[in-house]
């Protein structure tokens, strides 16, 4: 649950950064969550959800 919540807090800070420095639009960025909330409850969520999971768990194993 943590890494759930942690990457929602990067992809805000994300979306922020690119409102402000690099011309995204608002209209852009609602339309991005939009398409965010029907994935989510689309028939391929689990498997968006699965794949994340692995490339954290896979990041997770770096050691830098």
């Amino acid at each position: 649950m943590a890494l759930s919540i942690s990457l929602v807090v990067l992809l805000a800070i994300v979306v922020f950064l690119l409102v402000r420095k690099s011309g995204l639009k608002a209209g852009h960025a609602v339309v991005c969550m939009l398409l965010g909330f029907y994935l989510a409850s689309s028939s391929i969520a689990p498997t968006v959800k699965d794949v994340t999971t692995n490339i954290a768990g896979v990041l997770g194993n770096f050691h830098f």
